[in-house]
């Protein structure tokens, strides 16, 4: 059974936009997703029926097997955790410990299984040092990882991130690749929304394309980006590695070092006198 089934989900505003049509897909645990596509493709959207912030117009979304629909939102959330593009709409709290801490407050928890959760998820994102801060001292990149840690601490089966790279210099994109390792270590499903194709190739195996409302292909990240026909679709670029694995043969997929090793086969034998 996939911890994450969509099937022919739908969704429609009130003011009768549809922004969701016919979305099907599942996702199991420890398994790390990539969701692309331009900017009303229907990502968001989708994400958030995951999550229960929003309920299907018509079809159904199911958590390990049960209806979503049968639940709260706040019952989902407990299983699907959410971390919003911009912090700034998740973060109120005076310091960290207290942001990271605040959504463990609903749960039936002692005060000291609390405090050993936010020390957790604080050291996990990478903000042991910053505790005792207030998170709008902190610039915007360490915010960001302030929101991960409150869904983190949680401890939800599927986590979702919504364009975690947008503002991260490298040491960020680094802790962010090593903070989805870990999570799938854990068995939790990893599912993000991004437009950072670099990032997508390197940290996801599956990648989920969206246009036009609907799923256009959904396959391995190997297989995606050299589907010029589902790029295209989503008015998507291929990463670099892609590109240049294109001129050297698709077969390279998506490994550098494969990549290097066909390059240095090809390469012309030194002179010698």
């Amino acid at each position: 059974m996939p911890l994450v089934s969509l099937e022919d989900v739908s969704y429609s505003y009130p003011n009768g936009h549809r922004a969701v049509d016919s979305v099907s897909f599942a996702v199991d645990a420890g398994e790390s997703v990539a969701v692309i596509g331009q900017n009303g493709a229907g990502k968001t959207t989708t994400m958030k029926m995951i999550n229960g912030l929003l309920r299907p117009t018509s079809g159904t979304v199911r958590i390990d097997g049960t209806d979503t629909a049968t639940q709260t939102a706040a019952q989902t959330s407990r299983r699907v955790g959410y971390v919003f593009q911009n912090p700034d709409d998740q973060i109120f709290n005076p310091t960290v410990a207290k942001e990271v801490g605040y959504g463990l407050r609903r749960l039936r928890l002692s005060t000291a299984e609390r405090g050993e959760r936010v020390t957790r998820a604080c050291e996990a994102a990478g903000l042991g040092a910053a505790m005792g801060a207030n998170p709008y001292d902190l610039p915007l990149s360490i915010r960001k990882f302030v929101a991960i840690a409150s869904v983190l601490a949680a401890d939800p089966d599927v986590v979702i991130l919504d364009e975690p790279t947008a503002g991260q210099d490298l040491a960020g994109l680094l802790h962010l690749t090593a903070l989805i390792a870990g999570l799938q270590q854990q068995g939790k499903a990893v599912i993000t929304i991004s437009h950072d194709m670099e990032f997508v190739a390197q940290n996801f195996d599956r990648v989920i394309v969206m246009a036009d409302r609907a799923v256009v292909r959904d396959a391995q990240a190997d297989e995606i980006f050299y589907d010029d026909h589902a790029m295209d679709r989503a008015s998507l670029h291929p990463p670099a590695l892609a590109w240049v694995g294109a001129l050297v043969g698709p077969e390279v997929g998506l490994d550098i070092d494969r990549l290097n090793a066909e390059l240095a086969s090809r390469a012309p034998a030194p002179a010698t006198r």
